[in-house]
């Protein structure tokens, strides 16, 4: 493991932002670990650090953008940090009747270049509802950044994505959880 991919575990460790039990993940699958990122956002420093990171990485993988458009509630702190240091523009997306909106008065410009920022990701369906909401308004997804990917890289964007921790801990569906896990009361954090 690369000295960032330490720090950045010690970091979510340090702060209590990686679980161990019985999760209910928002995807519905249940898993023994969860990364509750609400516990590392409320410590700026933690959250400055992360940012300056994944920044580095979006700017080493050629990322361009004038815009950070992130999704409620997770993506929110992070998406304002990263472009709060990239001295870009910063929008959110939030739910309305359970589907993810643009509202405020936000709109892009026409070309308008965006990265859209996130905290975890296990199956992306946030970041295509905010990559759809982009095109739809207009403007050009540059490419998507997200703080840890659950999915250990198994979910793939149709835009180039990067990430500070790709980790895989196993899911199970309701009907399949083993029984190990089965014996320990569920939690459903939120995210």
């Amino acid at each position: 493991m690369d000295p960032n991919q330490q720090e950045i575990l010690d970091i979510f460790t340090r702060t209590k932002a990686l679980l161990r039990g019985h999760f209910v993940l928002r995807s519905g699958l249940h898993s023994g670990h969860y990364f509750q990122c609400a516990q590392v956002c409320q410590r700026m420093d933690a959250v400055e650090r992360l940012s300056e990171l994944l920044l580095a990485k979006v700017r080493a993988a050629g990322l361009a953008f004038t815009t950070v458009l992130a999704p409620a509630m997770g993506g929110l702190v992070i998406g304002q940090e990263l472009a709060r240091q990239a001295k870009a523009r910063y929008i959110f997306c939030e739910k309305e009747n359970n589907v993810l909106v643009l509202r405020r008065g936000f709109t892009f410009a026409p070309g308008e270049r965006v990265l859209v920022a996130e905290d975890v990701v296990t199956r992306g369906g946030r970041v295509n509802e905010c990559v759809e909401i982009v095109r739809k308004a207009g403007g050009v997804v540059a490419g998507v950044a997200m703080l840890v990917d659950r999915s250990a890289s198994t979910v793939r964007f149709d835009v180039p994505a990067v990430s500070l921790l790709e980790l895989s801990f196993p899911t199970y569906p309701a009907d399949q959880v083993p029984e190990d896990l089965a014996r320990i009361p569920i939690e459903k954090p939120g995210s």
